[in-house]
């Protein structure tokens, strides 16, 4: 049985003392945010489904503890996610799981799928924003579903026969939604006929999961980035599916060792598996990226440049790196802009940032970063996953021995990021943190 304490051993600070060049070669862990939603797809399959390369973060306990809850056995092992279809399903996620992880209204929705209700708390995760689940919502009531939303709680529940749906996953706003595009899918695996997703996303997490539902005998059918076709079976496969490397893990050890100076061969990541968007800012702020037996090299010739960017939908610059890069840019001659179109509130790194001694300010969501700024260490704290990772890349060029607390975080999103960073000549030791 998994495990979900993350009291234990994962209220940590780590301290780092800065100047040290990263060498060496790094394996990327498998894709967390693909690995969450192809868990919500295994509820799915009617026979045994191993997931290959699964990452060894907190939420994948989180997950595997959920799925135990109700119903389906889920078993961890190593980076093994194997499951067993349940006898019987107990279709309610509990509050205290459900809010620790962004995918609770996927997981809904693969289980409204098989047993006809569900009931589940709004979705928690990193704390920089609010995570919408309308068009989640949205897509439950195209399938039949009568959906209730009281104190926190949604409830829903197919009364009548599913019938082939049409939704629209498009958030207006922030594009298309790629966790209602998932839970569109879903939902329509087991109906019979073909139901369609209007505006679908295409990020890799969608891509990867729509791959996984072809190989267990749902019908895929993509019609450009206008619609995406689901036809349902009665019977969905299980089998064997390997999970993609991480690729914000990836961009992470790339500026980590960019931001040093130093060079770093990523082992099993391809440099074609980069977004085209983050390839193109990478070149541009003086980072290459260089295939290499099957993986990246990552090196700096002439060290940080300022550059101008926005994130964006894949395959744009990924939002989950804008953290980290703005540490980066710390220490480019010059002034750079960074416009968060994803999520205009993330901007909790900055003051953390600021407390090393960067010149970073955000107006609404553009982020500025003057540059070249000479870091200084700073006892500090990580509010989220990416924020945390940030100001661990800022800690490794900062001065003198910073503390940086709430590992926590990066234990949410990152196996063994600290560790490997260590492998690689970074200065640092772990520390149970105070009360």
């Amino acid at each position: 049985m998994p495990t979900t304490d993350t009291t234990r051993l994962d209220e940590r600070a780590v301290r780092i003392t800065g100047g040290q060049r990263l060498v060496g070669t790094a394996t990327v862990q498998g894709s967390k945010n693909t690995a969450l939603h192809l868990y919500a797809a295994t509820i799915l399959a009617d026979d045994p489904l191993t997931l290959i390369g699964a990452p060894e973060i907190l939420d994948t306990g989180v997950v595997a503890d959920i799925l135990h809850r109700t119903g389906t056995r889920a078993t961890v092992t190593g980076d093994e996610f194997a499951t067993r279809p349940a006898d019987s399903y107990f279709p309610v996620i509990p509050d205290d799981l459900g809010r620790r992880i962004r995918t609770t209204a996927v997981l809904a929705a693969a289980l409204l799928a098989r047993s006809g209700k569900v009931t589940f708390p709004t979705p928690g995760g990193d704390a920089f924003c609010t995570r919408h689940i309308d068009r989640h919502l949205a897509a439950m009531e195209a399938a039949g579903a009568d959906v209730e939303v009281t104190r926190g709680r949604v409830r829903a529940r197919i009364t009548g026969k599913s019938l082939p749906f049409i939704t629209d996953a498009d958030t207006r706003s922030w594009g298309p939604s790629l966790g209602a595009t998932i839970t569109a899918m879903l939902l329509a695996a087991r109906i019979p006929g073909t139901s369609s997703v209007l505006n679908p996303s295409v990020e890799p997490e969608v891509t990867h999961t729509a791959a996984l539902l072809s190989k267990a005998g749902v019908g895929i059918e993509w019609q450009g980035r206008t619609a995406l076709h689901v036809t349902g079976t009665d019977r969905v496969r299980g089998g064997v599916f390997p999970v993609p490397p991480d690729r914000s893990e990836a961009a992470t050890l790339a500026l980590a060792a960019a931001i040093t100076g130093g060079t770093v061969h990523l082992t099993g990541f391809p440099a074609a598996a980069f977004p085209d968007g983050l390839v193109s800012v990478f070149a541009d702020a003086g980072i290459r990226l260089d295939p290499v037996d099957g993986g990246t090299t990552v090196s700096v010739p002439a060290g940080p440049r300022a550059v101008r960017t926005a994130t964006g939908p894949h395959p744009g610059f990924p939002t989950d790196v804008q953290p980290q890069l703005t540490a980066f840019l710390t220490q480019a001659e010059g002034t750079s802009r960074i416009d968060e179109r994803i999520y205009p509130q993330r901007d909790t790194h900055l003051p953390a940032l600021a407390a090393f001694g960067a010149a970073v300010n955000a107006c609404g969501p553009v982020i500025t970063v003057r540059g070249r700024s000479a870091l200084t260490a700073a006892d500090v704290a990580g509010e989220d996953i990416r924020a945390a990772t940030a100001l661990v890349i800022a800690a490794l060029v900062a001065e003198g021995t910073s503390t940086i607390r709430g590992m926590y975080h990066l234990r949410l999103g990152y196996g063994s990021l600290l560790p490997k960073l260590a492998a690689l000549g970074a200065d640092l030791t772990i520390d149970q943190e105070q009360p």
